[in-house]
This record gives C-alpha cells, structure tokens and sequence, in this order.
C-alpha cells in the first residue's frame, strides 16, 4: 500500500512546524483533543509503568497527553521524519517537566532500530495516511510490540453521511487550504492535507489491511459523524 515519498513528507512538515500546533487546533476547532483524550484509556494503564512508543509524534502533543495519564514510571518514546516538529516538541516536553520520561528521535516507522517486543503500546495520532509504505511500517510496528501489545491508531477520515459529507468536503478542499496556507504561507501544504485524508483507504479496507500485518482483533470507532477513526490492533500472546 504506497503513500506519499518519505522525503517529500519530511520537507513538507519541516516547513509547517511552527505554526502546525496553532493551525491544527485552530482548523478542527479544538475537536482534536477530544479525540485523543478518548484514545487514552486504549493506551494507558495507570496502575503500572509502560513503555509507550508514540510514532509520527509531530510536535509531541499526544506524547506529552499520554505521559501525564500514565503511572509516573511509564515511558513514552517519539519518533517523526521531521526535525522541524521534533525541535518544537523538545521545548514543549521541557516546558512541560517531562524531558526524563519523554524522549524522540528522528527516524523512519518502516525500519525501527528497537529489537523484538521492545514496547507495550504504539501509537500513531493523524499520521498514518502520510507513510511511504504503510504495511512494512505496521509490521515494524507489530515486531517491536510485546505479545500482548496493542496499537492504537487516530486518523481523520470522510464522513458517510451523504449531507455531512458535502460540507465536510467543502471546508476540507476549500476552506482548509485558504486559511492554513494564508497563516502558515505553505498553500502547497494545506493543499496536500486534505487530499491525503481523501485517498486514504475506507475503514474496511484499513482493519483488512491491519489483519494482514499480524494484528488480531482489529476493531474500529468512529467519533464526530465519522471525521476521525480510532483502530485498535493487539498482538496476539
């Protein structure tokens, strides 16, 4: 299943990582949060420690959400191809008090460094649709879970209801672009945001695909009339 270029993902996120958190807020009007707040309780176990690895952590929101939840001996370690949102979530785990639980690096999801069941958890919030090779990355992903581990997935998706659809597309195509590109002075970048979420496969497809990397079950949420999907895929014991 082929996604966009690696290199060209990289460039297009470095260039957006100053203004990406106040953009990304501000364009699903806070609705993010939420989303990730109910993602939670998928992913922390607060009554003991975990090591968490967050993948394509951006700007280090979610990593930074995930380690307040957990027990204080839990880990959470990023990883994203863009030095330009690693450098920003750096000063934001500081600011946070955070640099002795958080840590990330620069790297690539479809070839991981970490050995066999290194991790209790993955993650990967709004990022997913921007990998090169999302089925090597999901069997990466599989191989560093412990038996046991559980990935745990947030991605914007096209409503199925007809009427909601058409609006839903009309501020995605239209007045996504002109805003994020106006503030951020990146058009091609705002351009490129939603036609991702467009050509990502249908929920169906998505869990099949899930399936034949290893994980099993596979179960799917839908939340806000279907714009964002959670899927969750456990690693058999």
């Amino acid at each position: 299943m082929k996604g966009p270029d690696a290199k060209k993902i990289e460039a297009l996120f470095d260039s957006i990582a100053p203004d990406y958190d106040r953009l990304n807020h501000l364009l699903s009007l806070g609705v993010d949060l939420s989303w990730r707040r109910r993602a939670l309780k998928h992913i922390v176990e607060a009554d003991r420690p975990q090591q968490i690895l967050d993948i394509a952590c951006g700007t280090g929101d979610f990593s930074i959400a995930i380690c307040r939840k957990a027990n204080p001996s839990t880990t959470v370690t990023g990883l994203d191809l863009s030095e330009g949102m690693l450098k920003v979530m750096e000063e934001k785990v500081a600011k946070a008090g955070l640099k002795g639980r958080i840590s990330a690096e620069q790297g690539n999801s479809e070839q991981m460094r970490w050995s066999d069941g290194s991790f209790d958890r993955a993650t990967i919030a709004f990022g997913i649709r921007n990998f090169e090779n999302r089925e090597a990355a999901l069997r990466e992903i599989f191989r560093v879970l412990r038996p046991g581990g559980r990935l745990v997935i947030l991605e914007l998706s096209v409503p199925s209801n007809p009427i909601v659809r058409r609006l839903y597309n009309l501020y995605f195509t239209r007045l996504l672009p002109a805003i994020g590109g106006r503030i951020s002075g990146e058009k091609v970048a705002y351009n490129y945001l939603p036609a991702s979420v467009l050509k990502f496969p249908g929920k169906e497809e998505w869990m099949a695909t899930m399936r034949s990397c290893g994980f099993d079950p596979v179960r799917h949420k839908s939340f806000t009339l279907g714009i964002c999907r959670e899927y969750i895929g456990e690693k058999p014991r």
